[in-house]
């Protein structure tokens, strides 16, 4: 069976599953059912000094649905914790006590001075708390303030913060970044000069997720206003996912432990995540969505996969899938795929031929009695079939050799762009990079 135990700069847990910082971690009831369930490890919700945090009464999160109206993002505007300092404290330190193996981070966020940090720091570290996650991501209402992402968005600032944590604190401390930002490794080499034990990614995404047509106001609506808010969910894995293999493969922070979250639903998205870097995964739509049982589905789907593998532990494919991360310039442009139809799973819906006739590129006839067949000379392999057929396998990509014989079709296999031996792109001329 495989073991799911991790242990993060440090801080150890019975598996990678973290909850992260976000509604769910704000309350010592939450975070006791969270570990019944089977949660590793949770982030607290948001710390902070200013005792005056007030949050909207009114609607606090907008939803972009499927067609299915299954959840594929949610958008927040609330902020972070409003319940008394000492209230929090109290609560992590008495959950801590009664789940030891259980790991306990404390998210923090306080103004851009050092005491403000020392103090808070001697007080999370009086919790027993395993280590401390600095908020340096929150993209609305805190970052008006000067918190949050308009931290996040400063290299020198998450730096200096950060060296004024590690000299005040015996905690591991995690950094955890804003997406909202050109380019992710910057504040990743900020956080690891500043002497962070790791970083944590990514944060919310600042966005309007609708507009309400009637009031002519973004939703979610307060008093016919909205605002801007964090963006979570399915829809900005492809954005995490990005963003941790950027950091995993920078020569300059390839080496800082990371978090990875982003719509982590399944067990296949946290081994994703792992696969690209990441020492364990943090998930908060999820829980928001399905509940804190859907763990013990991730657990029992990220088991079940390592044993067909043959993966005792995450560490042995951890990070497996950052040397084929590579940038466009060094893809093999003489690879050749081409699509294919099984006609025996087709449906006839005429989706691809759809697609490909009008938006693409004209490689796929179609009969009069509707069959769907694709045109080799003009299929360029972009794939656009294959991700609109509503059936699954119906539609395949086949790795053509160039030079070789197309049994299908008796033509020779002519190389995408022709003979690119020698150029920068053929992977063999870049062996050495």
């Amino acid at each position: 069976m495989a073991d799911l135990r991790n242990d993060f700069v440090g801080i150890k847990s019975p598996n990678p599953f973290w909850l992260a910082s976000a509604p769910p971690t704000d309350k010592e009831y939450n975070v006791r059912r969270a570990f019944e369930a089977g949660w590793g490890g949770v982030v607290w919700k948001t710390l902070g000094l200013d005792p005056h945090i007030v949050n909207v009464n009114g609607p606090r999160y907008g939803v972009i649905h499927g067609a299915d109206r299954r959840v594929l993002g949610i958008n927040n505007i609330e902020l972070i914790t409003d319940r008394p300092l000492e209230t929090n404290l109290r609560e992590i330190k008495a959950v801590k006590r009664d789940w030891p193996d259980r790991a306990m981070v404390v998210s923090l966020m306080v103004p851009c001075e050092e005491v403000c940090w020392t103090d808070i720091l001697r007080d999370v570290e009086e919790t027993g708390a395993d280590g401390v996650e600095l908020n340096f991501g929150c993209p609305h209402g805190m970052s008006e303030r000067g918190m949050g992402a308009a931290v996040g968005q400063v290299p020198e600032y998450i730096e200096m913060v950060a060296r004024w944590c590690k000299a005040a604190t015996r905690m591991p401390v995690i950094v955890k970044l804003t997406p909202n930002i050109t380019d992710i490794r910057y504040p990743a080499r900020a956080a690891l000069a500043g002497g962070a034990d790791a970083v944590s990614l990514i944060n919310t995404v600042s966005s309007i997720t609708s507009v309400n047509l009637d009031l002519m106001a973004p939703e979610p609506t307060i008093d016919g206003k909205g605002s801007h808010g964090g963006y979570c969910g399915p829809a900005v894995k492809p954005i995490a996912l990005n963003m941790v293999a950027e950091i995993a493969r920078d020569a300059q922070t390839r080496t800082i432990p990371i978090s990875g979250i982003g719509g982590v639903t399944t067990w296949r998205d946290a081994a994703e995540f792992i696969a690209l870097g990441a020492g364990n995964v943090q998930v908060c739509t999820a829980a928001m969505t399905y509940g804190f049982k859907i763990v013990q589905e991730m657990i029992a789907g990220l088991s079940d996969w390592m044993d067909e593998k043959g993966y005792a532990t995450t560490e042995d494919f951890k990070g497996m899938a950052v040397p084929n991360v590579t940038d466009w310039q060094y893809l093999n442009l003489n690879y050749v795929t081409k699509a294919r139809i099984d006609q025996d799973k087709c449906i006839q819906c005429g989706r691809c031929y759809a697609a490909c006739e009008d938006t693409s590129h004209q490689a796929i006839s179609m009969s009069a009695d509707r069959k769907f067949d694709v045109i080799d000379a003009e299929c360029v392999a972009c794939n656009l079939c294959v991700n609109v057929c509503p059936v699954d396998g119906c539609i395949t990509m086949e790795e053509l050799a160039p030079g070789a014989l197309d049994e299908r079709t008796g033509r020779v296999v002519e190389a995408a762009h022709g003979d690119w031996t020698g150029h920068p792109n053929n992977p063999g001329a870049v062996a050495a990079e």
